[in-house]
């Protein structure tokens, strides 16, 4: 029966768990065999999760697209609402005599720029939602006995794909990339390539209808064409384990490898050449390797030190070489470890939005900017809300030694008692998680933001937990969760701790709450012997806009939030970081305030202009000066 359901599904297994919903009673007789969540929503077409995509050979897609507005979706849809089978996807010329009009022209057409949201490209398109096309030409020479995959930075929200008219995958979910095989497609010589987008906003998406952050509709992230032999790498993972004997230079690298297309007992092979470590495994019946070795002198990496390795993986005539730093974190009664020492998170919240131009960042250049801002601001701990960033911050985090929290888009109030519903949000999940799990820079894997308290939400958000820690066991679990109040007592008591490793909550005292000078009298009862976090607090002020320090939206006000914040944190014995909100001012259409907001949420320490408020000199001297939270 097992191997029936699974030559259902396309070869494209990448995670190592069962799939927990639609043939869940069936498949739970299966876990051995690895199927990818998406193999159930979207069948044949399933895109596939490829860890390290950005480190193949591409040929990039990048560069200016045909765009087609299309509000009704008429290019797919007949006035019925049947799907056309002679929909735009075919890329039709008109032609004399033709018998029926062909009513759009993709070389006519306006370009958008890919990477890119379309809403700040132009101004017709600010407050856009609905689907558009995008169509690009392109000439392409395949390999024999090679397979193609078109990667997808990001397409928000839902996606579907044609090449050379014929229809390779779609995909729902805005913030993680995915893998589109394309082999049978595609040909040499001259191809086509046409998208639909739609950044519609549904009750049952992930996240749901409504966001304090601007719905950037379209191809935000970089999409290119990879290329590999008949057997491949798709995933692996490898992590710092646990020291065998008691000299710490003797270290253990362990985790695994699995391929497709791969025979069983088919040797892979890891090498980290500047360490001498090489070794080699086996593919077992499944397609994974499992790796357990040695390393000497391995430098760990951490915020003070970020040290990074060349790693080489083999596979016949497969190879993919990474730079991957080597660190162990945990959670021990309410301290955070990292490396085996305490650590406080001295750390600022980020959305991607990108400094100056705005829109959806996506550039190493945005990554640079942003995180350098964090690491002048005295940071060693970023939290990248409130979904999964781009590969370009991570890598850019990795190498400037901060430390991250990744964070799933389930954000408010979902559909939490609804079963399609929980499968997006675990296919977002496994892609994150896929996608991303060998940047040492992560250490939090968060699971949700400010979601309410009732069971449904409860059980949806502890079977995401014990996901993720199915997943990757090496990293911590946690959710910014909300708080509330018995007279100056804030409590923290909310049952979805209880599946937590690391308690995050947002609080905004003095903003959203009371005056500043109401942190002064307030006490905090945590009712859970784990690390906190707190993952949000601040208030909104506007760059240059000066007055009183009781006078809202002045930066004498955000400032003298963060006066009253700090010393009421540090009496919190727990406390074992803090990520204000937020790093940089960021579009939002829940902000209308005119001549003060004007579509922004100005709680940034920095404008979107790269104007540093006052605040920021705050947080920066207690960081800096050590003034705020201890490691134990």
């Amino acid at each position: 029966m097992c191997l029936s359901i699974v030559r259902s599904f396309p070869i494209t297994s990448l995670l190592f768990i069962p799939v927990t919903r639609g043939l869940a009673s069936i498949l739970l007789l299966c876990t051995s065999i690895p199927l990818l969540a998406a193999a159930v929503a979207y069948g044949q077409n399933a895109p596939i999760v490829l860890t390290s995509a950005d480190r193949r050979l591409a040929t990039s897609l990048n560069g200016e697209w045909s765009s087609i507005v299309d509000p009704y979706f008429s290019g797919l849809f007949s006035f019925h609402h049947e799907e056309k089978k002679n929909g735009w996807f075919l890329n039709q010329k008109a032609k004399p005599g033709d018998p029926f009009p062909i009513e759009y022209d993709y070389a006519k057409a306006p370009k958008l720029k890919v990477p890119g949201d379309w809403n700040t490209q132009r101004e017709s398109l600010l407050y856009y939602e609905g689907p558009i096309w995008y169509e690009r030409d392109f000439a392409f020479q395949p390999k024999e006995h090679s397979h193609v995959f078109l990667h997808v930075g990001a397409a928000n929200y839902h996606s579907w794909f044609w090449i050379n008219g014929k229809k390779i995958c779609e995909h729902d979910g805005g913030f993680t990339s995915f893998n589109c095989e394309v082999t049978s497609a595609i040909h040499a010589g001259s191809n086509f390539i046409v998208a639909a987008v739609d950044n519609t906003r549904r009750e049952d998406n992930v996240p749901t209808l409504e966001t304090d952050w601007w719905n950037y509709g379209g191809l935000t992230r970089e999409i290119s064409l990879i290329e590999v032999p008949e057997a491949f790498i798709d995933q692996f993972d490898l992590h710092l384990g646990k020291a065998e004997g008691k000299d710490e230079n003797h270290l253990v690298i362990e985790g695994w490898v699995h391929v497709i297309g791969g025979k069983a007992g088919e040797n892979t092979e890891v090498q980290i050449p500047e360490l001498g470590a090489k070794t080699s495994a086996a593919i077992g019946a499944d397609g994974r390797a499992a790796f357990h070795f040695n390393v000497n002198s391995l430098q760990r990496w951490s915020p003070e030190s970020p040290k990074l390795y060349k790693v080489a993986l083999r596979l016949g005539m497969d190879s993919i070489e990474e730079l991957m730093g080597f660190r162990t974190v945990e959670a021990r009664g309410t301290q955070i470890l990292l490396n085996g020492k305490p650590i406080f998170l001295r750390g600022i919240s980020i959305h991607a939005e990108a400094p100056y131009r705005t829109g959806r960042a996506y550039s190493h250049k945005d990554a640079e900017t942003l995180l350098g801002w964090a690491k002048e601001l005295g940071c060693n701990f970023v939290r990248l809300a409130h979904y999964p960033h781009d590969e370009t911050m991570l890598r850019a985090a990795d190498r400037m030694g901060l430390l991250v929290w990744s964070e799933n888009p389930v954000y408010w109030a979902l559909q939490f008692d609804n079963p399609k519903v929980l499968a997006k949000a675990e296919q977002q999940l496994d892609e994150e998680i896929g996608t991303s799990r060998n940047h040492a820079a992560i250490i939090l894997w968060s699971m949700a933001n400010e979601t309410p308290n009732t069971p449904a939400r409860t059980q949806f958000i502890t079977t995401l937990a014990e996901r993720a820690r199915a997943l990757d066991p090496s990293r911590l679990i946690t959710a910014a969760l909300l708080v509330r109040a018995d007279g100056h007592t804030k409590i923290v008591d909310d049952q979805l701790g209880k599946a937590l490793d690391v308690i995050g909550v947002n609080e905004y005292i003095g903003w959203y709450e009371q005056h500043p000078e109401t942190a002064d009298v307030t006490d905090w009862r945590i009712e859970y012997q784990k690390p906190l976090i707190v993952s949000e607090f601040g208030g909104d002020a506007k760059f240059g806009l000066h007055g009183g320090e009781n006078d809202r939206w002045t930066e004498e006000y955000q400032a003298n939030i963060f006066r009253h914040q700090l010393p009421m944190l540090n009496r919190i014995p727990q406390l074992r970081g803090v990520s204000p909100w937020i790093l940089m001012d960021f579009r939002s259409p829940n902000r209308p305030l005119v001549g003060v907001q004007d579509e922004f949420n100005r709680k940034g320490l920095i404008s979107d202009q790269g104007q540093k408020k006052q605040a920021f000199f705050i947080l920066q001297k207690a960081y800096k000066e050590g003034t705020v939270g201890k490691a134990e």
